[in-house]
Formats: structure tokens, sequence, C-alpha cells
């Protein structure tokens, strides 16, 4: 039985589940939608970050073996695309029973229901080929998130299909949204085992591998059987007063991004975390322990949730936004980063014949200007800087943010990690490892440099 620590940062837009062992590695990670529902959401983020624990054993096993350890890389490149794909496939098949079901709830003409029983049958036949093309191996994703990728994919099938077809996109779009947020309620975590039979039959049809089939089935059974003793768990994140958990099992997200940028990245002084619901500038020691920070009001201005409300308005998915963005040859003047006035100025713009890519350029700058007010009023950038949260993973917003840095502080090092939308989860798990009496309380760090002029409530939403 394996020993581990658990984090979960449950944020306003995704939650996140970090597994670590008791050498304070991490074990493994997991990442979802928070969605409507937070208890769900912590659930299947907490089975995600176990599966690919299970991965991460697996991986292990295999490089230790004599006859395939030199198979075990792209071995596991296979299994786990395959893995992927067929959780990927389900969840197009529950969205596909929702969006029928849907249809059929509006008792709709007859000839109409025909027309959108074969729409949507050719989206998701296209769907389907798609996904194989989406987790092929050494394909990179364009999203962790199913939402993301069949949003974009669905808009593109939809707009194909109703130019051959009399069927109304607005009536296909108005489908898609009723059924994507029922399939979001939906645990497809617990199929791991179906899942993983998926992908091992697909692996042990590579002549690669077949001739190991009995050695690798083995592995996989046994990986799969492996059990996981939580020693102690510990949240955080914007929802997190909404957590099952003690109090004392509580920590402020503040906190975990302070120490799980330290922990990624030992030189961290200065953090800046863009998350879905709020922005946050902090100051840290040496061994991770926040000295400062700044934080914007209640408003969502220039975060996440504005990220999507934005993809919402151009019909696209939030993934698209950065590579999008990177297209601009002439970046438009953004006057605000309000949620509220978004799409007011964005028709406008799109209205006086701006590019897409050029408001979108100028949309990520506002959003890092606004974020460097925070830093300068935190006490600035000191190298190293570490940028975490999920816009991190932005690839216009990290461009901006670059480039600012260098005009405002000049050449330091710039932390940007793939896996930094997991910052907070890894930082919650380190406090589930230490011992509680070192830990400062909400209360504590309400008392820090910079906590009264942003309002620690804004950071702890009840």
């Amino acid at each position: 039985m394996d020993c581990c620590y658990i984090g979960i940062d449950l944020g306003s837009t995704t939650t996140k589940a970090v597994f670590l062992d008791e050498q304070e590695r991490i074990m493994g990670r997991g990442i979802t939608n928070s969605r409507s529902n937070y208890e769900l959401a912590c659930q299947v983020a907490r089975e995600e970050a176990e599966i690919n624990a299970r991965f991460g054993l697996l991986r292990r096993t295999l490089e230790a073996s004599e006859r395939i350890g030199e198979l075990a890389e792209p071995l596991m490149a296979v299994l786990a695309c395959n893995h992927a794909l067929a959780q990927h496939l389900e969840q197009l098949q529950a969205l596909d029973a929702e969006c029928r079901a849907c249809a059929q709830a509006h008792d709709l003409p007859a000839a109409e229901q025909a027309g959108i029983e074969q729409a949507l049958a050719r989206i998701f036949a296209a769907l389907r080929t798609q996904a194989e093309l989406d987790f092929f191996p050494g394909s990179a994703a364009a999203s962790d998130f199913f939402r993301d990728l069949a949003t974009s994919h669905y808009l593109q099938q939809a707009e194909q299909v109703t130019r051959e077809l009399p069927v109304s996109f607005d009536r296909l779009v108005g489908l898609f949204d009723a059924a994507i947020i029922r399939v979001e309620n939906h645990s497809f975590a617990g199929l791991y085992r179906e899942y993983l039979a998926f992908a091992t039959r697909r692996a042990l049809a590579d002549a690669r591998f077949a001739p190991f089939a009995d050695e690798i089935a083995a592995a996989v059974g046994e990986t799969a059987e492996r059990r996981f003793n939580v020693l102690n768990t510990v949240g955080t994140g914007y929802g997190r007063l909404t957590l099952p958990f003690a109090r004392e099992q509580i920590r402020s997200e503040i906190l975990c991004h302070g120490l799980g940028a330290h922990y990624m990245f030992p030189d961290t002084r200065t953090v800046l975390d863009i998350g879905g619901q709020d922005t946050k500038a902090i100051q840290v020691d040496g061994n991770g322990i926040v000295t400062g920070f700044q934080m914007n009001d209640r408003c969502a201005a220039g975060c996440g949730r504005y990220l999507g409300y934005i993809a919402d308005e151009m019909s696209i998915g939030v993934h698209e936004l950065g590579p999008l963005a990177l297209q601009s040859t002439k970046p438009v003047k953004i006057n605000s980063t309000c949620t509220v006035f978004a799409g007011a100025e964005l028709r406008e713009l799109m209205a006086l014949g701006e590019k897409r890519e050029d408001i979108l350029a100028g949309l990520h700058r506002a959003i890092v200007l606004r974020a460097m007010s925070l830093l300068a009023r935190s006490g600035g950038v000191e190298s190293e800087f570490t940028f975490t949260g999920g816009v991190a993973r932005n690839q216009a917003v990290t461009g901006a943010l670059e480039h600012l840095v260098f005009e405002n502080y000049g050449k330091m090092t710039i932390n940007i990690s793939a896996d930094s939308i997991f910052t907070g989860a890894v930082g919650a798990a380190l406090f589930a490892k230490r011992d509680p009496k070192g830990v400062m309380s909400d209360l504590e760090v309400s008392k820090l440099p910079g906590s009264k002029a942003c309002g620690l409530a804004a950071a702890c939403p009840a």
C-alpha cells in the first residue's frame, strides 16, 4: 500500500488535485472543470490524480523490467493516449445522448426533429474521428478539458452541417450548451479499469509490444489493484470553504501558491497567480513563506473567467485564444478588461473592422498590464519570478508578461511551467505533509503587508 498526502485546489473554473509521497515527491496530478457541483469536481480531480499516480507506478515497473525496459517510454505513451481516448469517447457518447435528449424535450415538429437527428449523427461521427487524431501518440493535446475540445470541434462541425442541411445553427448550439452542463456533472474516472483495458488491447496490437503481452498485462493488472493510504488531505482555492474538510485542513490559496512555487522553483521570490476569478501578486522568502501580497478586488476582470467570456463571444474554445492572438500584426488598444462590458467592446471593435487576432492581442496585453499594477503594489518583481495559475498556459499572456517584466524590471529569470496550474494543489499537499503547528492561519495571513489594501475576504468567499 502506497502512503500519500493529497492537496486539493478548488478554483472557480478548474479543480486540481496532487498526490505527494512521504518524500514529498509528486506521485500524480489531476484536473477537471469546477462545474456547478464542487463536491463532484473534487471527487473527479482526486480520481484523475490517482489514475495519474497509477500510471507513474506502472512506468517505474516497466522501466525496471529487463525484458521491456527499453520499450517503457513508447509503451507508456501508447497506453496514456489510448486511456485518454477511451475516456474522451465515453464523454462524447454521453454528450451525443444528452444532445438528442434535449432535442426531444423541445417537442419539435417531426421534420425539424429528423433534421436535428441527422445533423447530430454527422457531427458526432466527425467528433469521434477527430478524437483519434487528438489522442494519437506524439500529438499534443490542445486542452486538458473535454469541454474545450468538444466545444471547438462541435461548433466547427455544426457550422459545416448547417450549410448542407436545413437545420438552425443556433438550435444546434443551444442543444450543446444544455447538454455539456449535464455531461460535466457525470463522473467517468471510476471507469479507469475499462479504459485501461481498452488502452492495453490497443498497445498489444502493436508489433513492438506483442511479444511481451503477458508481462505487460501482469504489470498493468498489478498497478490497477494498488491501494493508496491517504495520511492527510488539505484543501485550498477560491471555493475552499465549501470543501467537506475540518478547519485545520483548509489553507489560504496565497500561502499554498507561495509554498508550491517555492517547491517547484526553490529560488522564487515573486509569484504571480492569475486564476479564474482573481489575480494575486505574492512575495516569498527563501523558505517559500509569504512575506506580503496584493490581490485584485472582487471583480474577475482580467482573469480566467474573463477569457472564458471572450471565447464564448467568439464561439471558440478558451485554448484557442492564445494561439489566435499570437497571429496578430497590429494589436488593438483595449480600454477595459471588465467582464460586464467585454462583449459590447468586442462587438464594437469587430463592427469597426478590426481583426479577431488583433483584438485578442490587445486584450491579452491589457490583462498583463493589470497584473503588473498588482505586482508593483506588492513590492515589485524580484528574481526569480514565477507565474502560476491556469492563465499561465496561455502563450499570448506569457509572451506579453515576459516583455513587460523586461521593460519594467530588466532581464531576470521567469519561471513558467506547463504544470503551473497545479501550484496551489502542490502547496496544499505540502501543508498536508508538514507539521501543522508551523502553518499560519488565515487570520495571521490577514496581518501580512498588503492584506488590508486588498481585503482578505476577496480571497476567502463564503
